[in-house]
């Protein structure tokens, strides 16, 4: 019988996490002050972060220790098993061998506890009290609050408005786990009430969600921020994919030779590829890795490698990423949590470097992808990670046209069972596909800071 799935034990689980940063050929552009554009220092970042967190944001180091109680938590729902897809392999017909890394098995259902248990941990033990995040479509919203009520904290939570709408199932997750839920833009604060003043009919973004979510975090000394995704202590927690799934691939003597993850903030996509990516910049493998992206919001393909704000209103400060401008706000595409204006600064700079590439696919196209995949492989993808599924399909069907016999891998980031109704509005044919007009998208960036 052919084994289907590589499974590891508690025991091994890694007992640290990979930093890239330790290995890339040269170092992450450093942040910026919002106001004077001169490098940051660690008091204006303590003022809405655990201070470990920041040490981590800055560090070099090549492995940093995951704490015991972290490890002990994270066998809740990790290891996580690496799947090898036969089914959907014979229904393409591809000589390709298939396997995805399956991130559905947490209580949420993604990727997004590996970096929201820690983040609320140093927290925790840095006498904070309750954390204020943004959540595009709930899956990182809906980790925090896991977390945070694991840990006996409370957790405020602004919802981008059209994802709040679309998905009312992330929404009573949420609160099911204790958290308050806005939909944003908000009256709640004055990031919020400038953008409705500005558009009452406003949809929302990740963008304008940060900034209420930061400047509730700076104006309560019991509060911190935390993000789901972009930064680099995110990148870091996150390599507990790609360490996982390094050593199940070891264990069944093959390695990928093209890598799949889809891309909004840059998160699950590092988890996956970072710990992977160190053999390619040593010399040692030639992997492919392939960072999937919606049409109507590519910030990889069409954004500029640019200094931006991380935020609509200017709050934050200032990183180095792929763009397509702060002030850029997507269409409300069902792929609630890939609707994000920049990129992780480690994923921008791998790609400027020619280490990771980039591609753009319409939701539609994504959607048959996911329903090919549940129907094979028995998951029903989130509609974000069907960007992924989407990339790693195409790859197969061209190695049925060459004959290759490459090795496929790609992250499922989550299940998509809270997602139902995208996948009515795509079953009864009302999806439409849209990309986004390169003029809205120069003027976009015509409004970034003029920063070599």
């Amino acid at each position: 019988m052919q084994c289907k799935r590589v499974l590891l034990t508690e025991n091994d689980i890694p007992t640290a996490w990979y930093n890239l940063q330790a290995d890339l050929p040269e170092p992450v552009p450093p942040p910026l002050h919002p106001a004077t554009h001169e490098p940051v220092g660690p008091e204006l970042l303590t003022r809405i972060f655990a201070r470990a967190l920041i040490e981590q944001e800055v560090s070099r180091e090549r492995w940093i220790e995951i704490p015991s109680e972290v490890r002990r938590l994270y066998a809740i729902w990790r290891p996580t098993p690496l799947v090898r897809a036969y089914d959907l392999e014979k229904a393409l017909g591809t000589p390709a061998r298939i396997y995805f890394k399956d991130e559905s098995h947490s209580p949420p259902g993604s990727h997004k506890p590996n970096t929201a248990l820690p983040q609320a941990y140093y927290n925790k033990q840095e006498g904070i009290l309750r954390l204020s995040t943004e959540t595009g479509a709930g899956q990182w919203g809906s980790s925090l609050a896991f977390v945070c009520s694991l840990l006996g904290m409370q957790c405020k939570v602004y919802m981008v408005k059209v994802s709040y709408n679309h998905k009312p199932y992330r929404r009573s997750m949420m609160q099911l786990w204790g958290a308050q839920v806005t939909p944003s833009p908000s009256d709640e604060t004055e990031a919020g009430r400038q953008i409705l003043a500005a558009d009452p009919n406003c949809p929302g973004s990740l963008g304008i969600a940060i900034s209420e979510a930061v400047e509730v975090a700076m104006h309560r000394d019991d509060t911190n921020y935390t993000l789901g995704s972009v930064l680099n202590h995110v990148m870091l927690h996150q390599s507990i994919i790609g360490l996982e799934a390094e050593r199940q691939f070891e264990m069944i003597g093959d390695w990928p030779d093209v890598v799949f993850g889809c891309v909004g903030g840059g998160s699950n996509f590092a988890g996956l590829v970072f710990p992977l990516l160190r053999h390619k910049i040593a010399g040692k493998r030639e992997t492919r890795f392939v960072a999937c992206e919606p049409h109507s919001c590519p910030s990889m393909s069409r954004g500029q490698y640019r200094y931006d704000y991380g935020d609509t209103t200017k709050l934050t400060p200032l990183v180095k990423m792929h763009t397509l401008g702060h002030g850029f706000v997507p269409p409300g595409i069902h792929a609630g949590g890939l609707r994000y204006h920049g990129m992780a600064p480690m994923v921008s700079l791998a790609a400027k470097l020619g280490l990771v590439e980039s591609a753009a696919f319409h939701q539609t196209e994504c959607f048959q992808a996911a329903r090919l995949f549940a129907a094979t492989e028995g998951i029903i993808p989130a509609p974000e990670t069907s960007h992924a599924v989407r990339g790693a399909v195409a790859e197969a069907l061209r190695c049925r046209e060459t004959g290759e016999e490459k090795c496929i891998l790609f992250n499922l980031s989550g299940h998509g069972l809270c997602d139902l109704g995208s996948y009515d509005r795509y079953l009864s044919g009302d999806l439409e596909d849209y990309s986004y007009p390169q003029e809205k998208i120069e003027e976009s960036l015509a409004e970034l800071p003029q920063i070599d």
